[in-house]
């Protein structure tokens, strides 16, 4: 067993703990005066640890003393309304328990690996639940979905399972982008098409698409909406999260200024995840 660790400034907590959402073997300490931090990531190889020096820098080294043999549960199982099961196993007998228990509910499985989206956290839970509601608004339609900095593809797979048309997903981390393409094979949605691309350098296609889905930062929405704006198609339902409930407001504001306007707004903990769409559409057509 290896720890991976690592000081920042307690002020990138939520950065960090989204980064490695799910993944259970990460521990987060408060430092004297509590204005830094102590991340630690318990690896079971050397070059998992390594891996994660390489892209977040800190130091690796072997753990010596600790009971690290038993084996590490993943988190529990999340149900998105009665559609899905997002989990994080993947022992074939384990697997096969959940899907007889969830009959009716398809099942995503989804490993923690140092990519955003295992559906365990609040912005990603959220998403996955309007996501639902926008499928089944769109039942037997050709419907298309971009789902900008996809992390691990869930939300993608999701869209996919709800039966939409096509799937575009695009992550500016080239790991996150490898951890999509696996868990879309994984979950039988090798039809996704997933792209390393930078959202704020991305041109979105001129008819757009049905569904925009953006789980991002707040600071890079702030700077993404033009790109959203241009890449969701007339009609189109758009939903974001990764947003500090602090930071909303900006947010918000900022999308309305390139004509984007979110009537639903949801608050789970700290963060907020919005549904919404073109300003001159949601006139129209104000109730979602």
């Amino acid at each position: 067993m290896y720890v991976w660790s690592k000081l920042s400034n307690s002020q990138w907590i939520d950065a960090w703990e989204e980064r490695f959402s799910g993944n259970s073997n990460l521990v987060i300490e408060y430092l004297k005066g509590g204005k830094s931090v102590r991340l630690r990531l318990f690896c079971e190889s050397k070059k998992e640890a390594d891996a994660v020096v390489e892209r977040f820098g800190g130091s690796a080294r072997k753990l010596v003393s600790a009971d690290w043999n038993k084996v590490v549960e993943p988190p529990k199982p999340v149900k998105i309304r009665d559609a899905f099961v997002l989990t994080a196993e993947t022992r074939p007998k384990e697997l096969a328990a959940l899907k007889k228990a969830n009959a009716k509910r398809d099942l995503i499985v989804i490993p923690p690996e140092m990519a955003f989206g295992t559906g365990d956290h609040a912005t990603t839970s959220t998403c996955l639940r309007l996501l639902v509601d926008v499928g089944r608004t769109r039942k037997n339609t050709k419907w298309s979905v971009a789902d900008l900095g996809t992390g691990t593809g869930v939300l993608a797979i999701a869209a996919t399972k709800l039966g939409c048309a096509e799937a575009y997903a695009c992550d500016f981390d080239p790991f996150a982008v490898a951890v999509a393409a696996r868990n879309a094979e994984r979950n039988e949605t090798s039809e996704i098409v997933v792209k390393e691309q930078d959202v704020l350098k991305w041109k979105p296609r001129k008819k757009g698409y049905d569904v925009v889905l953006a789980n991002l930062f707040s600071t890079v929405l702030i700077e993404a909406w033009p790109v959203i704006a241009r890449s969701l198609a007339p009609g189109g339902d758009l939903i974001v999260s990764g947003i500090l409930a602090t930071q909303a407001w900006d947010v918000f504001t900022a999308a309305a200024e390139h004509g984007i306007g979110f009537p639903q707004v949801i608050k789970k903990g700290k963060w907020v995840t919005a549904r919404g769409g073109h300003l001159k559409d949601l006139i129209e057509a104000p109730d979602l």
